[in-house]
């Protein structure tokens, strides 16, 4: 009887009822069956979290609490709707504008795993000289829709250190077209060292660098990082 049930379980793809079912103890047929289900239903929704973080790609991060003293935060936003992720579900943006090392990537990452435990979020996070770089690639080999159809897929596309490197012709036009993909689709959450406008300075063209802020800041908001970098601090503290 026992192989019957691993086998039926099997079929049914109830992994850990089909593993499990002999140590779960209960007074009565319902409440045993109420047990193995919610088993289940748990350990699917922690497999999918572990998928989705997996997926995303996101940089380590440590335990501290993020510190809001030096960040200013618009008004139709608040830290709870930025850190929870709540603007996904209206299809906005972030964009964190601020000196290297004031905590925007941090930030962008603390967002990214909040939704993805909260919703279920589909995330990927990319500097944008790596996502630049992919798709450029991509484009050689063939393969571009395929990886426009992957970033189309997501809830959140998060874009961090928009500003470091300057911007080919060709890397700048593919990532507009990625940006006006997720235009009013999803999400995105782009970290910057430079105002509006520089961003020519990456993108090399001052009517496609137009047009990529445009679709941006429509439903964009802004936050702005004012402290100096936490980095150099703690350098100085251990001195």
């Amino acid at each position: 009887m026992n192989e019957q049930i691993e086998a039926y379980a099997k079929r049914l793809k109830l992994s850990w009822i089909r593993e499990n079912y002999h140590t779960v103890e209960a007074e009565g047929q319902q409440e045993y069956l109420l047990k193995l289900f919610e088993r289940e239903v748990e350990n699917r929704e922690e497999r999918k979290t572990n998928l989705l973080l997996k997926q995303a790609q996101l940089p380590k991060t440590g335990n501290q609490p993020f510190q809001w003293e030096h960040i200013q935060i618009p008004q139709g936003i608040d830290r709870t709707t930025v850190l929870n992720g709540d603007f996904t579900n209206e299809k906005e943006n972030l964009i964190l504008y601020g000196g290297v090392g004031t905590g925007k990537t941090y930030l962008a990452t603390l967002v990214s795993l909040n939704a993805i435990h909260r919703f279920g979020s589909q995330i990927k996070f990319y500097t944008v000289a790596s996502l630049v770089n992919k798709l450029i690639d991509a484009n050689k080999q063939g393969t571009l829709s395929k990886l426009m159809k992957q970033i189309e897929k997501l809830d959140l596309l998060v874009l961090d250190e928009l500003g470091y490197i300057p911007l080919h012709k060709e890397g700048a036009e593919l990532l507009f077209q990625v940006i006006s993909m997720c235009y009013e689709n999803k999400s995105i959450i782009i970290t910057t060292n430079l105002q509006f406008g520089q961003w020519n300075h990456v993108f090399g063209d001052p009517i496609l660098t137009e047009a990529v802020i445009d679709r941006l800041i429509h439903h964009s908001h802004l936050l702005l990082f004012t402290g100096d970098s936490f980095r150099y601090k703690e350098s100085l503290l251990h001195e």
